[in-house]
């Protein structure tokens, strides 16, 4: 994989150390308003989805028995709505993805998903890991599949599809990586962690990923280089830290949790803040 000097610096300017609690595992479920685009905006509800017009009008509730909203992705005339469910499954906590119809929430397509993103004119993208399942679908508008690709985890949207992979288990080595039609992965920079948290992607495109104590940046082209290292993480012991990372104006947030070796239920989090900077010239 290309290596080079990319266009982005950091530099740290707090450092911050304090006990906590242990941090919640599950995915963040919102209430309220989840997505907006046009005159349409959807809701979460008690175990529904609903959708306003943009003057507060009700237009249609979709109910949803067992499951609660993750999250909802806007394109065309149509609503992906993502979920978890309310009982523990085999699959986790992971609901299914509902494909809907703006105009009236009539279902289009249900599929199980862990992780989904909107593209244009109707177009969806579900991702799903898990008992020899690692694999994104793209969905067309009438709900049909229109590709599929070996590679799942938080999708990049722009200039084509980027996915900064999450991988259930070691065996192979989760990757930053790029899709082509007709279920081409072009392999991007290995990551030390199989599950990173959440990318910050900054507005040249460029991806930010918190990989096991290193801050590492990839490039629309795939290069990738280490802007900072944070913290060592031990091999073998990645099921003891949880890492986030979150962009503030021209800041960016860095927190990791790192539970106690000895006592469970004892962790410590480390906040680390540092000033985006680019580089002269670039």
């Amino acid at each position: 994989m290309p290596h080079r000097e990319l266009p982005w610096t950091v530099a740290l300017v707090s450092d911050h150390t304090g006990p906590g609690p242990a941090p919640a595992r599950r995915r963040e479920r919102p209430d309220g308003l989840l997505a907006a685009k046009g005159g349409h905006r959807i809701h979460a509800r008690e175990q529904a989805v609903a959708c306003t017009a943009a003057d507060g009008r009700h237009l249609w509730t979709r109910p949803l028995e067992g499951l609660r909203c993750t999250g909802a992705y806007l394109s065309g005339g149509r609503v992906l709505v993502t979920t978890d469910t309310l009982a523990y499954t085999p699959w986790g906590f992971t609901g299914p993805a509902l494909l809907l119809d703006l105009a009236d929430g009539a279902p289009l397509a249900e599929q199980r998903a862990g992780s989904a993103a909107a593209l244009s004119g109707g177009r969806f993208l579900v991702g799903l890991r898990g008992y020899d399942v690692f694999d994104t679908w793209q969905y067309a508008p009438d709900g049909t599949v229109a590709d599929s690709w070996r590679s799942c985890g938080h999708f990049v949207v722009g200039s084509g599809v980027r996915v900064v992979e999450t991988r259930g288990s070691t065996a192979e080595p989760s990757r930053v990586v790029r899709l082509h039609p007709g279920g081409v992965v072009e392999p991007g920079p290995e990551l030390t962690e199989s599950q990173v948290g959440r990318p910050v992607v900054l507005e040249d495109g460029t991806v930010l990923v918190l990989d096991a104590g290193v801050l590492r940046a990839v490039d629309r082209a795939l290069a990738g280089t280490v802007l900072a290292e944070l913290l060592p993480v031990p091999a073998g012991e990645h099921h003891r830290f949880l890492g986030s990372l979150r962009r503030e104006g021209e800041h960016l947030v860095a927190r990791i949790e790192a539970r106690d070796p000895e006592d469970p239920r004892s962790w410590t989090t480390r906040t680390w803040t540092f000033a985006l900077r680019r580089r002269p010239g670039s």
